[in-house]
């Protein structure tokens, strides 16, 4: 029988290469926490635990997957965002800590009376962790949610079924102007964290986002990397009611150009914020 110590030891030697040692450490106490149902505190007060032999069959199983790169969070089909359980899959985005921080920008806007709670529309929905997070903390919103992705809108219907909220989802191409015929209505508020990852930043980044996660939901071309901000932005300059807000999640090299395309839109008090690691990631203007 294998202990806690042991798994530790197997997760430093197998994941190594990978990921940093705080990580790996992370993911071993994610991955004991979860299939043996021992609480944090228990796994580092008691290295000595004994694991039973399904339970260390369960756990060499998800270390072989995250040997290959593959993300904890498809692997146990879950993570939490804004409080809430979203499942995920390879069909949508996992919900990253900087889309929290958008989420509470909104909410804090709207609360602070700067805009009444009307109809919101979330382009880009993966997961549906945006819409279903407002739709939680504003229930009085009527919200609605757009992907071009059906396997993405499925996952985003049983996100809202799991969390209990009413979300209108539908499947829209926002790049495709002649396919918003169910999109006729204003908004109070429109919000997007479209793709905007550039080849050339791709090479920056982890494989495990790059080789598991959906390529639609994250790269942009390299000579148009503001292709979605551009249709979202004129969509927004037809469909927002007077006074409403835009928000986007943004690419941190191009604060500046969609600050600058905002502008040319005729938008109005436009603020780009930094996110918590100190990176130009939220923009919000007014219609």
């Amino acid at each position: 029988m294998k202990t806690v110590k042991q798994v530790s030891a197997d997760f430093s030697e197998q994941l190594s290469t990978i990921y940093e040692a705080n990580e790996v450490n992370s993911l071993c106490m994610i991955v004991l926490e979860n299939v043996v149902n021992i609480s944090s505190a228990k796994i580092k007060a008691f290295p000595e635990t004994g694991i039973s032999t399904p339970d260390s069959e369960r756990i060499t199983n998800i270390l072989t997957r995250l040997a290959t790169g593959e993300p904890i969070q498809y692997i146990l089909g879950y993570t939490e965002f804004y409080g809430l359980t979203f499942n995920v899959n390879p069909s949508v985005l996992i919900p990253r800590p900087e889309t929290e921080e958008l989420v509470d920008w909104i909410l804090s806007s709207v609360r602070s009376s700067e805009l009444a709670v009307g109809k919101f529309l979330d382009i880009g929905t993966g997961s549906g962790c945006i819409p279903i997070s407002l739709k939680k903390n504003l229930p009085e919103a009527e919200v609605s949610a757009i992907d071009i992705s059906p396997e993405a809108l499925q996952t985003a219907k049983e996100n809202a079924e799991l969390n209990k909220v009413n979300i209108n989802f539908i499947e829209n191409d926002i790049l495709n102007p002649t396919n918003h015929s169910l999109l006729t209505t204003h908004y109070s508020l429109i919000v997007s964290n479209p793709p905007y990852v550039t080849l050339e930043d791709k090479k920056l980044m982890h494989t495990n986002v790059t080789d598991f996660e959906p390529h639609t939901a994250l790269f942009v071309p390299e000579d148009d990397p503001l292709i979605f901000y551009k249709a979202i932005a004129d969509f927004a300059s037809t469909h927002l009611e007077k006074d409403g807000l835009l928000f986007f999640e943004i690419n941190e090299s191009y604060g500046k150009q969609i600050v600058n395309l905002l502008n040319s839109r005729l938008f109005i008090n436009i603020e780009l914020r930094k996110d918590m690691s100190g990176k130009d990631r939220m923009i919000r203007a007014t219609k």
